[in-house]
Parts: structure tokens; C-alpha cells; sequence
């Protein structure tokens, strides 16, 4: 695609937002460029490839398939296609710290709710009914999250309020101001199954005393829908999105770090590399992290939020990542396997309030030769163990501090051992990398080292949270975790949508009808200068919409 006068856009970032994004601007008639800082994409989404391991760096849960679905969709594919699929069954193993500090009690979580329901209820009875009924409501919610909140640019907040909205408002207020954790308490008696529906806030980058129960509705992902793997890897997720942005006509430049988007007379005309090249845009969408572009990208006249307000903003939790190849086989632990607390208060404070090392500590191990033995050497397991650290940049910082964080990933170690029953887990396995708050800091640019985007508090959620453009430079669109709708990777892809939306003037509830056909962006309804933005990148030159 030759590139036209008026028609070019540059996407900062090559991780599942900035690919995403990209493609759909492609599809919809501009010529697109995607600078990525390093030497491949994937962003927070990454793979290591060493001695014969292969680790995703990033997420590893592929839950919300709907939302992939629907994204490949809009580019005229089949996520069938696309990706290989596994169904996973167990969903996962939970390990629930002992009183005794010996072995582990041990639950799976399997595909079967009726087989779940009933082994909760050997755990404590009535509490068996009382998360088949949780997690009833948790698909409800999780239908009128889908249907009425998350593909929504909040432009027209009158959109949200059709007859279904308005007659569950007295539901939906205590949801919004009760917290996840309380919620959970009021119906479920027994702690460990409290912990089982709670640890969801992790992956919002909280803790459940902090997230609105509204959030219970991410139960229905992994008690009710299931538990996918792509062969290969989330990983894949990104060739995958790569392939169709490069299929779409996007330039994918690597090593390409970003210093600065360049503004004249309030609007975003490119951007400047540290090397010292410069691409001119019409328009400019930043999936870096937007702490990142608003304090470092932009120059203080266009920054829309203040530093005074960023120090008020919650960065969400960070992690310590270990990526291991373990000698020999290890049937103790499943694909997902996760190990819990008795003091489960306490680890999130030490985390969220304190911002100390928790020990001992919640983990999440990854074993993906469980599934795909394509991911280690023969005789060999892939492990990756992930455990909630502080957003703290100064961990890891230092060699003093990375020793110190090598230390404690070695009690981690020796800690999954113990609890799972391997004692000699630690002696067979063999430290390849390591990720730190500093790491994502440094690598990333992630606000004060979080591992996901801002956390997801009541003020940082929906309509509060982010916008997708900015309120100070014409032109200028943001993706990403830290904009709307927030964390994870499915999440990204639909903030992808919200800036197609945007330049189209969608203002409804629904997402995009697909496939969306090539040149799509002549077809805005918007009367303004995002609207003229839209028709000149589709190279339109009538001003009236189709």
C-alpha cells in the first residue's frame, strides 16, 4: 500500500494493542506504520527462546474467547484458523497452604461445573450451592458486561442506559460500591473457596478488598466458559495478530524506540525516534504505556493529566517472573496451577499497602509441557512461577537488590516444592530468566513497574477510566491496558475497536459488525475533526458519510 498525503498513521508499540490496532486501521484505508521498540513485537505479551525452552513472558491465560473470536472476525478470520486451541481439563490445581507448612492440600478445578459444585461441597457444605449460584450471576453479569459496558467509548453515556441497564440499577449500585472480597464473604462461608473466586482481582491488577464486585463476573470465565491454551503459546496470539496486520498492509518497524510525539499548533503531526529519525502522521495512536506517553512522550503543554494527578493514580501490582527448565517430569503440577495462602489478607497488604516481599507467598506456576511438550527439551518441563510483587521500580534495580530478588525466587521455589510435594524441585531446576518490577520499568516503561496497567479500583474502571483520546492533542488515540476497558489481553483487543469506533463516531454498545469491509473509515458518521480525520485516512474526499 503506497503511502498517500493525508492517510498515514503511526501505531507506538507492537504488543497485542498496538498489532491490533494497526490492523484495523490498515483494513479501514490508512497506510500504517507500527514502531516497536525492540527487536520483536509482543510488548508485555512476549517469548523468550532459550536452550531449547520456549516461555511466554506475559499472560498465559487465554480466557473471553468471544472477544478473539470477534477480532479476527472483523478482518474477515476464523480464530479456528488462526489459532490452535486446546481445551484444558483440569482447569487448573489450586494448592492451599496447610496449617503445618507440610504438603498442600490439593483441589482441581475441572471442566465440569457439576463435578466442581459437588467437590466444593465436600469441602463445606452449602457452600457447594452457594458458588453454583455465585457463578450463575457471574455469567449474567458477565453477558451485561459484554453486551452493554465493555465495547463502549463512554462518548455517549446516554447509550448505556436502555430498559435492561435502568430496571437493574438498584443491582448494579452495590456493585459498583461494594468490594469483590466482601461480596464474596456474604455468600461463601469456607476461606479457601473465598480465595478461589477472589484471586481474579490479580488479574486486574488488585486485590478483591479493592476491586468492585462487579468483577465477579470474571468467575464466570474460568467456572463456567473454561480455560484455553494456543499451541505455542500465547505467543501465538501475537504471530497471529502480526501476520494479519502485515496481511492488512501495516509496516512493522522493530528497534524503533520512540522519544517524542511531535505537536504543531495542537495537533499530532509524528513522531521523533531516539536515533534521531523522524516519521511524519496524520494521526498518531500511542499503545505505550500512557504514563509513559503522557510524561515522557508528550511535551508538558499537551499532557492532559498533571503530575499531581498521576501521584493519585494506582499503578497495579507488579511481579516477579522466573522462567525455569526443570529436569525430569513433574505430574504434581497442571498446565495452570495455583498456590494460596492461609494469610491471605496479609500477603495482599504486604503487596498493595506495605510494598514489602511477601513470604510466603500467593503464586501462579505455569507448566505449558503439560500441554504442549513442543515448549522444553526432551526430559525436560517448562516452568514459569509468577508471584505478586509491589509496584515498586527500585526492586531489581540494583545488582545488591537482584541478588536479593534471586534469593527470594529460590525460596519461592523451594515453597511450590514443599506444598506440591516435590522436594527436590529446587535442585532440578535451572533459572533461565528473571523479570522484576525494575524490568518492567526499564523495558516497558510501565507506570512505577506494574506488571499489568492500572490497577482496576472503582475510579480507574469503566467510564473513569482513561479515555482512548486525548483531551489535549487533535489526532492523537490511545490503546492499551492502562485506557479502556483496562487489563488483559482480550481486553486490548477491544480497545483496539474503541479507537475504530471513535474515528468512526460508533457511540453505541455493540461492537463493530464484521467483517468490516476495506476502507471501512469513509463510512464515519462523525461531523467533526475526527470525522475529517477518518475520510482523509481512508482517502475519501467527500465530507457527507455514506
Amino acid at each position: 500500500m503506497s503511502a498517500r498525503a493525508g492517510d498515514r498513521v503511526v501505531v507506538i508499540g507492537g504488543g497485542v494493542s498496538g498489532l491490533a490496532t494497526a490492523a484495523l486501521l490498515a483494513r479501514g484505508g490508512a497506510d500504517v506504520t507500527l514502531l516497536e521498540r525492540h527487536s520483536r513485537v509482543g510488548g508485555r505479551a512476549g517469548r523468550l527462546e532459550v536452550e531449547g525452552f520456549t516461555f511466554d513472558t506475559g499472560p498465559s491465560w487465554y480466557l473471553m474467547p468471544e472477544a478473539f473470536e470477534h477480532f479476527f472476525s472483523l478482518l474477515g478470520r476464523s480464530v479456528d484458523t488462526e489459532l490452535d486451541l486446546i481445551d484444558l481439563d483440569p482447569r487448573y490445581r489450586v494448592f492451599f497452604e496447610s496449617a503445618d507448612a507440610r504438603a498442600a492440600e490439593v483441589l482441581d478445578v475441572t471442566s465440569s461445573p457439576e463435578t466442581n459444585w459437588a467437590a466444593f461441597e465436600a469441602m463445606s457444605p452449602g457452600d457447594g450451592s452457594a458458588v453454583a449460584d455465585y457463578a450463575r450471576h457471574a455469567t449474567e453479569l458477565y453477558r451485561l458486561a459484554l453486551d452493554r459496558f465493555l465495547y463502549t467509548t463512554f462518548e455517549n453515556p446516554l447509550s448505556l442506559a436502555d430498559a435492561s441497564v435502568l430496571k437493574r440499577l438498584p443491582q448494579l449500585a452495590p456493585l459498583l460500591t461494594r468490594t469483590l472480597g466482601s461480596a464474596i464473604a456474604s455468600k461463601v462461608a469456607d476461606p479457601r473457596l473465598r480465595q478461589l473466586l477472589g484471586y481474579h482481582a490479580v488479574f486486574l491488577g488488585s486485590a478483591p478488598d479493592r476491586v468492585p464486585s462487579l468483577f465477579q463476573l470474571m468467575s464466570h470465565l474460568d467456572l463456567v466458559d473454561g480455560v484455553r491454551y494456543p499451541r505455542g503459546g500465547l505467543y501465538a496470539v501475537i504471530d497471529a495478530l502480526a501476520t494479519a496486520a502485515r496481511d492488512e498492509g501495516v509496516r512493522i518497524v522493530t528497534d524503533a524506540d520512540v522519544a517524542r510525539i511531535t505537536v504543531e499548533s495542537g495537533r499530532a503531526t509524528g513522531v521523533r525516534l531516539r536515533s534521531g529519525v523522524s516519521y511524519d502522521a496524520d494521526a498518531v495512536v500511542s499503545t505505550a504505556d500512557l504514563h509513559h506517553t503522557e510524561t515522557q512522550l508528550l511535551e508538558a503543554p499537551w499532557r492532559t493529566r498533571p503530575s499531581s494527578s498521576w501521584r493519585r493514580m494506582r499503578p497495579g501490582v507488579s511481579a516477579l517472573l522466573v522462567m525455569a527448565g526443570v529436569e525430569g517430569e513433574l505430574p504434581e503440577l497442571e498446565h495452570h496451577s495455583l498456590f494460596f495462602t492461609r494469610d491471605w489478607e496479609a500477603n495482599f497488604r504486604s503487596i498493595m499497602t506495605e510494598r514489602t516481599v511477601p513470604h510466603p507467598a500467593s503464586v501462579y506456576v505455569s507448566r505449558t509441557t503439560a500441554t504442549d511438550p513442543s515448549t522444553a527439551p526432551d526430559g525436560h518441563e517448562n516452568l514459569v512461577m509468577l508471584v505478586p510483587f509491589p509496584a515498586d521500580p527500585s526492586l531489581g534495580a540494583t545488582a545488591t537488590s537482584r541478588a536479593g530478588l534471586e534469593h527470594h525466587a529460590a525460596r519461592y521455589l523451594d515453597q511450590v516444592g514443599a506444598w506440591a510435594g516435590v522436594p527436590d524441585l529446587r535442585s532440578r531446576t535451572s533459572v533461565k530468566a528473571m523479570l522484576t518490577p525494575s524490568d518492567f520499568a526499564t523495558s516497558l516503561s510501565a507506570f512505577q513497574g506494574g506488571a499489568l496497567g492500572l490497577e482496576h479500583t472503582l475510579a480507574q474502571s469503566a467510564m473513569f477510566r482513561p479515555s482512548n483520546v486525548s483531551a489535549k492533542v487533535d489526532n492523537l488515540l490511545f490503546a492499551g491496558a492502562s485506557t479502556a476497558p483496562g487489563i488483559g489481553v482480550p481486553i486490548c483487543l477491544i480497545s483496539a475497536e474503541l479507537v475504530a469506533k471513535r474515528l468512526l463516531g460508533a457511540q453505541g454498545v455493540s461492537p463493530l459488525p464484521a467483517p468490516l469491509p476495506q476502507g471501512f473509515l469513509a463510512r464515519t458518521q462523525r461531523r467533526d475533526g475526527l470525522g475529517d480525520l477518518a475520510r482523509a485516512l481512508a482517502g475519501a474526499t467527500s465530507q457527507a458519510a455514506p
